[in-house]
């Protein structure tokens, strides 16, 4: 059987037709060009039988990006797997707003709670290296993995095993989070491959999804420098809400909901 008979074949069962074709690239490091010529090519039995097992884990909904075991974020890589939640691109702008609004010459302390693959921590400790970055998770498992992305990203990380600020000390120039955001009442509204295989603790966060955003509020400015800026990520319905929380919280900052690319409120901002 030839590559491309089978590969059409198995992409029929799948939601993301091109699915299968990248995970495969990916695993071997294959050019467009190079696929498109393993395609006229016959198909081996051991590449046949490896080829049915990954489009069978790709029709159990398992993300394309534990298969292959990374994801691309703010152009470095990181490892991911079912420890930790995959590194989206909206969290990529919140990451591009922090570089672009702040010094990155200068020794800032920076403290990013909810760290999991680490993923904005080591972003920025990337970025600027003057930086001193405290990652933080309530997941040992995920501050475990975060430690692996920093090491093969080759920078410095402080990590801490916290709930949010409860077991961190000292202030900080600049907090940031990604924190569990999504109501367990909206379960349903989330992707099938996120449902079944990233880690709830990640995703959901009790009272409608601000309890964690809450919590924040109520720690942040015992540990915010008074000239210290906040950033975090947002549900793209919670900003009004979360705008009023954040201004009981800091009387004397401003506090600005931002939208994303796509026009959806994505970042709270307080400085």
């Amino acid at each position: 059987m030839l590559w491309i008979e089978l590969t059409r074949k198995l992409s029929e069962n799948l939601k993301e037709p091109f699915e299968l074709e990248f995970v495969w690239r990916q695993q071997h490091e294959l050019s467009k060009l190079d696929w498109l010529n393993l395609m006229r090519e016959e198909i081996s039995e051991e590449d046949e039988t490896t080829l049915k097992a990954i489009a069978d884990r790709l029709a159990k909904d398992e993300p394309p990006q534990y298969i292959i075991g990374w994801e691309d974020f703010a152009g470095l890589r990181f490892k991911v797997d079912e420890r930790v939640l995959i590194p989206r691109p909206e969290t990529e702008e919140l990451v591009q707003m922090i570089l672009e609004e702040n010094p990155h010459q200068e020794a800032l302390s920076v403290l990013d709670i909810g760290t999991g693959s680490g993923a904005i921590a080591i972003s920025l400790a990337k970025a600027c290296p003057s930086w001193k970055l405290t990652a933080s998770d309530l997941s040992e498992s995920a501050l475990e993995l975060a430690g692996e992305n920093a090491k093969a990203n080759q920078v410095q990380l402080e990590l801490v095993c916290s709930d949010v600020l409860d077991d961190i000390a000292g202030s900080f120039d600049l907090i940031i989070s990604n924190p569990p955001y999504i109501s367990p009442d909206d379960r349903d509204e989330v992707d099938a491959s996120v449902q079944k295989f990233e880690p709830d603790s990640a995703l959901y966060a009790e009272n409608d999804g601000y309890a964690i955003y809450e919590k924040i509020a109520q720690q942040a400015p015992q540990h915010l420098d008074e000239a210290g800026r906040l950033y975090m990520e947002i549900g793209y319905k919670q900003g009004e809400r979360l705008k009023a929380i954040f201004e009981t919280a800091f009387p004397e900052k401003e506090v600005s909901v931002i939208k994303d690319s796509f026009g959806k409120d994505r970042m709270l901002k307080v400085c």
